[in-house]
């Protein structure tokens, strides 16, 4: 490992020999390493991209070992090298990138330069892959159903007499609900979450040694992912499987994994025990992680000289001020969503109600967050306010004008004062416009100045959202998932709204660039008065940003409050038991010198 990482002693992420003896044949069934041996070893890894810009090395000298039956969590910044180090390992690096340099063995073998017929014996059935962006990884014209069976067929774990019941099986064993419906549902079908847990599913479904787990809970409410998190570590006691877990969620990482690897652009800088470095990281990067880390312990930062009590809106205590309505003593919403209902008539089976009765408020530069599990209605909630489909009964109005009734100049003027950012960053943004374009898309709609004045605007934004200027000629699929919804973000913020529909707009981002892009809509709220819809599935991120909080459950709004009185008095049980959820939530983790108590 280089000079530079910060070591521990006892960690088993300091980089060992490699295993004697000659490899096992690709496919053969092969004997579980003894209990601390190394089932995965990487030592002094390079991987290089070939580029326009030339050739960029993504990792170098990456070392690090996970044994048999272990949790090893690696994290870092989007870019960092975590997923490129996870994708050399099982092969999957995309055509332009190639290992230059190391070694990569998996129980014993070596697999860097293994031919591809080999590896495909080895990916899938022995080494398992829960991707990170559902919508770009499952096929969108195939059931779900038959590609989780497709992967029990190719491995032939299944035959077709018995694969749809192995299929059923491997979906409840992923928490997904009513499996038999779902399997015969399309991915567009279904909500994020579904989604997620579908990878996840074809993921486990071979029930392999080794689980690499990309973002793999990502998309998913807090409940949920203790759900799904909880079954991967039944699965690692059982099998004796080990599990590489790639996240930016650092109180997940110290709950879930017990060594942790540290990596920025491209090197490890820190590796050993995942509490131990969390409560008391030695390297500066590392420090710089978990001071940015968002916590529930944290409330949100208001100015001094305003009192931060909630000020009710209307009789039915639905809204709160944020720091620019109580400086202003604006009480006028606006936006009014009163009674909304969406219902969906299904053929042969009762009509599935996705909203029922959703009535909030969100005052003049208030934030006004929106939480609950996957399939609760907060983004079929979200998509009735942007106009994208239409509900079966209900009120919205927007600066005292009523939504539903808009059409022609009034719906443009809408359009352009109300702006969303999107759950799936890869699925909103065109694949062949350039980072620039899709930035000015919005401007040149509106006819918003001159092209040079609108390339100069599109700087100006990536530089708010932390995207290097020279990222203006690339294209979506040549970012990562936290760039790409910095793109996102970017575009939302163009025609300079008064309303911006957020709707998971950090989950895809590392910690340092979260706290960066929650640090920008807090900046943007105070100067121009923006309000926000802010859907998470992040508790923490909801108690930094919000004023508000409505907590959904089965398509209705079961406890709305001011964002103080949800996290300190929180009276629904449901509301209790998505706080009890939080991974991390017990640790005490300080940070002394480059950052803050967090």
């Amino acid at each position: 490992m280089n000079d530079d990482v910060a070591r521990r002693s006892g960690s088993h992420a300091a980089s060992a020999a490699a295993p004697e003896g000659a490899a096992p044949a690709a496919g053969a069934p092969a004997e579980a390493p003894a209990p601390g041996a190394a089932l995965l070893e990487i030592r002094d890894l390079d991987v290089e991209f070939a580029t326009q810009q030339g050739t960029v090395k993504a990792v170098e000298g990456a070392s690090l070992s996970l044994p048999a039956g272990g949790t090893l969590a690696i994290v870092g910044e989007s870019g960092s090298g975590k997923s490129t180090t996870a994708m050399a390992a099982i092969g999957l690096l995309p055509g332009n990138g190639r290992v230059t340099g190391g070694s990569i063995r998996f129980d014993g073998q070596e697999l860097v330069g293994l031919p591809d017929a080999k590896m495909r014996h080895i990916r899938g059935r022995r080494i398992g892959l829960v991707p990170q962006d559902p919508m770009s990884n499952l096929n969108p014209v195939t059931r779900v159903g038959q590609q989780i069976g497709e992967t029990l067929l190719t491995h032939g774990l299944a035959t077709k007499a018995t694969v749809k019941q192995q299929v059923v099986e491997v979906m409840e064993r992923a928490g997904i609900p009513e499996p038999e419906r779902r399997a015969g549902q399309y991915p567009h079908e279904l909500s994020g979450g579904l989604r997620q847990r579908v990878l996840i599913a074809i993921g486990l479904a071979c029930r392999p040694q080794l689980l690499i787990a990309d973002e793999p809970t990502s998309a998913l409410d807090v409940t949920v992912q203790q759900v799904i998190l909880d079954q991967i570590d039944e699965m690692t006691r059982e099998l004796g499987s080990s599990v590489l877990l790639i996240t930016h969620d650092l109180g997940l990482a110290a709950e879930r994994a017990q060594q942790l690897v540290v990596m920025h652009r491209g090197r490890v800088v820190e590796a050993g025990d995942a509490r131990a470095i969390l409560e008391d990281p030695q390297h500066s990067y590392t420090r710089s992680l978990v001071a940015a880390a968002p916590s529930v312990a944290a409330a949100r930062l208001l100015p001094e000289a305003f009192d931060p009590a909630p000020a009710a809106l209307a009789d039915d205590d639905t809204a709160s001020l944020s720091t620019a309505a109580l400086r202003k003593k604006d009480l006028t919403p606006l936006v009014e969503i009163r009674d909304l209902t969406k219902v969906y008539p299904v053929r042969g089976r009762e009509d599935f109600t996705a909203a029922k009765d959703v009535s909030l408020k969100i005052p003049r530069g208030a934030t006004v967050s929106v939480v609950g599990e996957s399939g609760s209605g907060k983004t079929t909630t979200a998509r009735m306010l942007l106009k994208l489909i239409e509900p079966t009964s209900g009120e919205i109005t927007f600066d005292g004008k009523d939504v539903l009734g808009m059409r022609g100049a009034d719906l443009k003027d809408f359009r352009q004062r109300v702006q969303a950012v999107f759950q799936d960053p890869f699925s909103s943004l065109n694949p062949s416009f350039t980072v620039g374009r899709i930035i000015e898309e919005p401007l040149h709609a509106y006819r918003r100045g001159n092209a040079k004045e609108r390339r100069h605007r599109a700087l100006e934004l990536m530089e708010q959202v932390a995207l290097p200027a020279h990222f203006h000629r690339r294209y979506p699929s040549e970012l990562s998932g936290g760039q790409r919804q910095r793109v996102a973000i970017a575009r939302a913020l163009a025609l300079e709204p008064d309303l911006i529909v957020c709707d998971e707009p950090v989950s895809a981002l590392d910690v340092l660039v979260q706290a960066q892009i929650l640090d920008l809509l807090k900046d943007l709220q105070d100067r121009m008065g923006l309000s926000y819809l802010f859907i998470s599935h992040d508790l923490a991120v909801v108690r930094l940003i919000s004023d508000y909080v409505c907590v959904m459950k089965d398509g209705e709004v079961v406890e709305a409050a001011s964002s103080e009185e949800i996290f300190t008095n929180p009276r629904h049980p449901y509301t209790r038991r998505l706080l009890a959820s939080i991974p991390g939530n017990e640790l005490d983790i300080r940070v002394e010198g480059d950052g803050e108590h967090v």
